[in-house]
C-alpha cells in the first residue's frame, strides 16, 4: 500500500493530477480502517503544503461520500440542506429544517456537536429531554418521508473515511487546508442525497476564517466542488464579530429559536433564517428569486406552519407528544434551568460599539457549556441573554446581559465579560450579517 500512498504523495508535491485508482483504494483503506496513520499523515501533509486542484477536490469528496451510506431519493424530490461553519449563537438550523419543510421542501439534515468555542447543533438538541439524534440513514430516509425534515448526529455509517482524517487532521495541524475542508463538508452533505446546498461561511474574530478573503477562498472551493458532483450550491459570507441574537447557549438556543418559530424572536435571528431558506427555495425553482424564497419562509415562521413542523419533528425523534407540545408553549418550563443568575450592567452611557463574541464563548465553554475533551458533559443550562445589539442606545446601569450559569463566577471571568461590551460616544451602524455571495 506504500506504493499508493507514494505516489499520490508524489502527485501532489508536482501539482499533477492524482490518479483515481490510486485514490479510490486509498480512501477505501482509510475507510475501513487498514492504512497505517502515517501513511495517511504522509499524504494529508503533503495535501496541506502544497494544495490540490478543484477536479482532484472533487474526485476526492466523491470517494469519502462513497465511502459509507449514501440516501438515495427520487430525482423530482425537492431534497436540501445548508452548512455553517459555526459561530457564536449560530442557531440557525434549529429553524430552517422545520420552516424549508413547511415550504415543501425535504431536509434529512446531518449536524455535529461543538467544536473548538462553537456551539454544536446536537448538543442544543439533546438539550430537549427524549430529543434522539442517533439516527441511521434509514431512520432518517422514513422521518423525512413522514415529516419532511429531520436532524441527525454525523455518524460512522455516512462517509466514515472523514471521521479517520479528522481525527488525524487534529493532531497533525493540518486542519486548516482548504481542500480537506471542503471534502471532509461536502463530502458528508452530498451523502444526504442532496439537490441543492446554501452554505454559510462565517468571517470575523469569533469565525474559523478570519478575513473576508479566506472565507471567500474557501467558499469558492466549497461551491465549486459541489457543483461538482451536481449539487446546485451557493455560499453566503456572513459577519461572525457579533453574536447571533439574544441567546447562547444550548437550552438558551432552543428558547430563542421557539420564540422565532412562534412569530417572534431577534430579527437578526429571523433574518439569517429567511436568508439561508430563500436562496434554497430559489436553486431549487420553488421561488422566483432568493428574495421570494426569503418572504416565504417568514410567512411559514409567522403563520405556524414552521412551528407545526419542528413539533412534528421532535416527536418523529423520541420526544413525549406532550412535552413536546409544552416546549412549544412553555419552553422554559421543559429545559434546563441554572442555579445562578448574573447580571452585567453598562458602564457609561452612549451607544453599543461592539460585543466581544469570543469573550461570551470562551467563558460559557469554560462553564461547560462546549468541550475541551470528547468525552467531556455539556451543561445545557449554562449561557448568555443579551439584551442588547451593536449600534444599539444604552444608559449607564441598564442590564446588557445576563449570564446563565451553575458554577461561581471568577474575578478574572466578571472582569472578561464586562470587558467585552465597548460602547462609544457616537452612534453606529447595527451589523449587516451579509458581506458577500459566492456562486
Amino acid at each position: 500500500m506504500s506504493g499508493v500512498v507514494d505516489r499520490l504523495c508524489a502527485s501532489v508535491r508536482k501539482s499533477e493530477p492524482m490518479d483515481a485508482s490510486d485514490l479510490a483504494t486509498f480512501i477505501a483503506q482509510v475507510a475501513d480502517r487498514t492504512l497505517p496513520v502515517e501513511s495517511i499523515t504522509l499524504w494529508l501533509k503533503a495535501v496541506h503544503k502544497h494544495g490540490i486542484s478543484v477536479e482532484d477536490t472533487v474526485t476526492l469528496t466523491e470517494g469519502m461520500m462513497n465511502s459509507g451510506a449514501v440516501l438515495k431519493w427520487d430525482s423530482k424530490r425537492p431534497i436540501a440542506d445548508k452548512h455553517s461553519t459555526g459561530g457564536v449563537g449560530d442557531k440557525m438550523s434549529l429553524m430552517l429544517a422545520p420552516a424549508l419543510a413547511a415550504c415543501g421542501v425535504e431536509v434529512p439534515m446531518l449536524a455535529g456537536r461543538g467544536l473548538g468555542h462553537t456551539g454544536g447543533t446536537i448538543d442544543k438538541l439533546e438539550s430537549i429531554p427524549g430529543f434522539n439524534c442517533a439516527l441511521d440513514p434509514d431512520q432518517m430516509e422514513a422521518l423525512v418521508n413522514q415529516i419532511g425534515c429531520c436532524i441527525a448526529a454525523q455518524n460512522d455509517s455516512i462517509a466514515p473515511a472523514d471521521g479517520l482524517l479528522y481525527a488525524i487532521r487534529d493532531v497533525t495541524h493540518t486542519v486548516d487546508s482548504i481542500p480537506l475542508i471542503t471534502a471532509s463538508i461536502v463530502s458528508k452533505k452530498a451523502a444526504e442525497g442532496l439537490k441543492a446546498l446554501v452554505l454559510d461561511v462565517k468571517c470575523g474574530h469569533a469565525a474559523f476564517m478570519k478575513t473576508e478573503e479566506q472565507a471567500t477562498l474557501l467558499a469558492t472551493s466549497m461551491v465549486e466542488t459541489a457543483k461538482g458532483l451536481g449539487i446546485e450550491t451557493v455560499a453566503q459570507i456572513t459577519e461572525m464579530n457579533e453574536p447571533i441574537g439574544t441567546h447562547i447557549g444550548n437550552a438558551l438556543e432552543i428558547i430563542e429559536s421557539i420564540e422565532v418559530l412562534n412569530g417572534k424572536g431577534p430579527s437578526d435571528t429571523v433574518n439569517l433564517v429567511a436568508l439561508q431558506g430563500g436562496a434554497l427555495l430559489n436553486l431549487l425553482n420553488l421561488a422566483s428569486s432568493p428574495q421570494a424564497g426569503e418572504q416565504k419562509i417568514l410567512e411559514a415562521l409567522n403563520n405556524g406552519e414552521a412551528a407545526k413542523k419542528f413539533e412534528a419533528m421532535c416527536v418523529g425523534q423520541g420526544v413525549d407528544a406532550q412535552t413536546a407540545k409544552r416546549l412549544l408553549a412553555e419552553p422554559t418550563a421543559i429545559l434546563a434551568q441554572p442555579s445562578l443568575k448574573t447580571k452585567f450592567r453598562a458602564h457609561e452611557t452612549g451607544w453599543v460599539g461592539s460585543i466581544r463574541s469570543m469573550a461570551l464563548a470562551e467563558i460559557a465553554r469554560a462553564h461547560g457549556a462546549g468541550r475541551f475533551h470528547i468525552e467531556d458533559t455539556i451543561d445545557e443550562a449554562v449561557g448568555f441573554i443579551v439584551h442588547t445589539a451593536k449600534g444599539a442606545r444604552i444608559e449607564e446601569g441598564d442590564v446588557w446581559m445576563e449570564f446563565h450559569h451553575n458554577q461561581p463566577v471568577t474575578a478574572s471571568q466578571k472582569d472578561a465579560l464586562s470587558s467585552a461590551l465597548h460602547i462609544t460616544s457616537h452612534s453606529i451602524k447595527p451589523v449587516e450579517r451579509l458581506i458577500k455571495v459566492v456562486e
